[in-house]
């Protein structure tokens, strides 16, 4: 039988959560570079082909295997077509438009989809009033600590931005429709896997037919590794962390993460850069934490007990 949902997650599932965020922030960063000398199709592609690669690594190490039942095959294409091949390419296409900072705050949108896709498709994440309040709180902090004159730089690039917006709506899709890996009793290793896999199968053909690579000039270093960085770090680690929440906390306390990428940005910026923190930083963060402890219910417990 499959782990039950934890509505309130524990300690080990916020440290998971936080760890994926510092990797999916870290994902903007080295698209932003990537884009810079590679078509967007093919950064996707060289990024889920590597990741694919590593993965099946790990997976051989740890001592398990990827099912060969074409049905789970079937799940794995769907998986891969919602979570990678359509949300990677839209976020990609995005950023050679608009800034990561902008894309980082739409993609903050994905847990207000999530809300409702889960609400509508499943029977145990159902919408409350304290995970709504929690989401617009959160949001609101995402877009504080970023800064509303990044909303307002926008330059017209419309389409740019509701491509993000896209991807978010299928990274919600996906983060409900991955449920059933879970209970099916498949470990997270294969299932990551396995949808990387299928997505690295659909996207290398059509790369090839679309961007032509082969016509491209050498990419240098810098692109280079942040190539490996998208494949090693964003996704190949990143996919075995997502699979272990997902099977324990749902789908909607998963897609939190998206709130908490832009605070990774800022906070690794401030740390490895020298950037410096801004008085609208914090307070973006405080409003973001204060989202998630509504969201997570237990403060808002604990101050009723006290008052009780």
């Amino acid at each position: 039988m499959p782990p039950a949902i934890n509505h309130t997650m524990t300690a080990t599932e916020w440290g998971l959560l936080v760890a994926l965020s510092m990797l999916w922030g870290g994902s903007f960063f080295f698209i932003a570079i990537a884009v810079t000398a590679l078509p967007p199709l093919t950064v996707v592609a060289v990024r889920v082909t590597l990741g694919a690669a590593l993965l099946f690594l790990v997976v051989r190490a740890a001592g398990q295997r990827v099912p060969g039942d074409p049905r789970i095959w079937a799940a794995f294409a769907a998986m891969g077509i919602l979570n990678n091949v359509v949300p990677f390419s839209l976020i990609a296409w995005g950023q050679t438009h608009i800034a990561g900072g902008l894309a980082s705050i739409l993609n903050a949108t994905t847990p207000f989809f999530t809300v409702i896709v889960a609400h509508l498709f499943t029977r145990d994440e159902r919408m409350t009033p304290s995970r709504v309040v929690g989401v617009l709180i959160g949001f609101t902090g995402v877009v504080v600590m970023i800064g509303v004159d990044v909303l307002a730089d926008t330059e017209g690039h419309f389409l740019a931005e509701l491509a993000i917006l896209g991807a978010s709506l299928s990274y919600a899709f996906s983060a409900v429709y991955a449920r059933r890996f879970s209970r099916r009793g498949l470990p997270p290793l294969a299932t990551a896997a396995g949808q990387i896999t299928a997505a690295a199968v659909m996207m290398v053909p059509l790369s090839l037919i679309v961007d032509r690579p082969w016509t491209l000039p050498m990419p240098g270093w810098p692109v280079l590794g942040a190539l490996v960085g998208l494949a090693a770090l964003a996704t190949c680690l990143a996919y075995i962390i997502y699979y272990r929440i997902l099977a324990t906390a749902g789908a909607v306390n998963l897609m939190l993460v998206t709130f908490l990428i832009p605070v990774s940005a800022i906070l690794l910026g401030t740390a490895i850069l020298g950037e410096a923190l801004s008085a609208n930083h914090l307070f973006g963060m405080a409003a973001i934490g204060v989202g998630l402890a509504v969201i997570d219910g237990r403060p808002l417990a604990l101050l009723r007990r006290r008052l009780a």
